[in-house]
């Protein structure tokens, strides 16, 4: 079976994140210059946690990278099963739907922080997350993506 970044679905929405990424912020998602497949592979294989979520009325995640799945102790199926608002624990649900509100108003944002929850109740705290809107090759909306590279187990 070959590896989940080597589908065309997660080639094109890695070029999505990719794309939308620079184009909110200017900025990279992973420095450097690649092809759509090695850009892929890299990001999938990044220390850094990567997430998007589509435009479903509830939105489920439809990417994580191997970062993502490890820290929500979720595999490819669960995780891509899952709708966005449940990596949050009950109580934060609401401050999660003000930022995501942020978010599609404003583009992106810098420097999120909030509790989170795994699969199995292990909760951790994320610290400087960017979060933003994707846009597909038209320019429409198309969900959204978030990053980051800091977190605590608490």
């Amino acid at each position: 079976m070959n590896e989940i970044w080597q589908s065309e679905s997660i080639i094109a929405q890695t070029q999505r994140i990719a794309r939308s990424l620079n184009h909110w912020t200017g900025r990279a998602l992973l420095p450097g210059l690649f092809n759509p497949l090695g850009l892929a592979k890299n990001v999938f294989e990044a220390p850094f946690v990567l997430v998007s979520h589509g435009t479903e009325a509830d939105p489920v995640l439809n990417y994580g990278n191997a970062a993502a799945l490890a820290l929500w102790e979720m595999s490819w199926d669960e995780l891509t099963r899952t709708p966005s608002r449940l990596t949050a624990e009950a109580p934060n649900r609401e401050e999660r739907a003000r930022l995501l509100a942020a978010v599609t108003a404003n583009g992106f944002i810098d420097d999120y922080a909030g509790i989170r929850i795994s699969k199995t109740g292990r909760r951790f705290r994320i610290a400087q997350a960017t979060v933003w809107n994707l846009l597909d090759e038209r320019g429409n909306y198309a969900g959204q993506a978030a990053t980051f590279s800091r977190w605590e187990f608490i």
